[in-house]
């Protein structure tokens, strides 16, 4: 398979395709997910939601990880040059940038250490479960599954909103510049999903091609519910 985009590939793509590959991605998002459902609705505690931040980090510093490790797969500078712009907005160009640092600044707003955040002593067992299973996804399968597993960004730009509102109105004891890192994925969403989503009709050229397309995004569905799992459960034993 071709890792460069094609010229007129997408038009033999099965009708119905992409429909598949939204409804998986709308369907199963982990905004449904009782936690982030709490979350929205301002039902966690202080300590609940640092929990989050703590342990949704180790996800977030594994992002630009898994995203090199799409890079190297590609075939051309064209599309290298276009992953690679992924890689420097969680990254950034200089220290104190990009979306690991915003990240990083939302956990001091809510009262953690960065400190902590960066250790990962605190990190359930059951998120890293979570986060090792998707980087070594993106190690181990083809071009089109790494990419198609990115595809759970068609619904970020919508959960972002939803975020930005419910921490306003919730938990505005968390200064608003600690948010920065949810309004900049909104756009940053929208941007990543499209180029995604290209690649993926383009190189999706079989019917075999479409199935694995769209387990790889129910495999991604599927990381992201159980890293909430794996939160929600802590929490409801600290509760007990």
């Amino acid at each position: 398979m071709s890792t460069d985009i094609g010229t007129g590939v997408g038009a033999s793509v099965a009708t119905g395709f992409e429909e598949r590959l939204r409804a998986v991605a709308r369907d199963h998002y982990h905004d449904r997910h009782p936690f982030n459902v709490r979350m929205h609705q301002g039902e966690l505690t202080p300590d609940e939601l640092r929990r989050w931040i703590l342990n949704r980090f180790h996800y977030q510093r594994h992002i630009p990880v898994k995203d090199a490790l799409v890079l190297a797969k590609l075939g051309t500078p064209r599309l290298r040059r276009m992953w690679l712009r992924r890689i420097e907005e969680h990254d950034g160009r200089a220290d104190g940038e990009g979306g690991i640092e915003r990240w990083l600044r939302l956990g001091e707003a809510a009262g953690l250490d960065r400190s902590e955040l960066l250790s990962g002593e605190r990190v359930l067992p059951g998120v890293r479960l979570a986060v090792d299973g998707y980087v070594n996804f993106c190690r181990l399968r083809s071009p089109l599954e790494a990419v198609a597993a990115s595809l759970t960004e068609l619904s970020a730009p919508g959960i972002m909103r939803t975020r930005i509102a419910a921490f306003e109105r919730h938990y505005r004891w968390i200064d608003a510049d600690g948010l920065a890192y949810f309004r900049s994925r909104e756009a940053q969403g929208r941007q990543d999903s499209g180029e995604a989503l290209g690649l993926v009709l383009d190189w999706a050229r079989t019917e075999a091609d479409h199935e694995r397309a769209v387990a790889a995004l129910a495999f991604k569905c599927d990381v992201l519910w159980s890293l909430l799992d794996a939160i929600d459960h802590g929490d409801r034993k600290e509760r007990q």
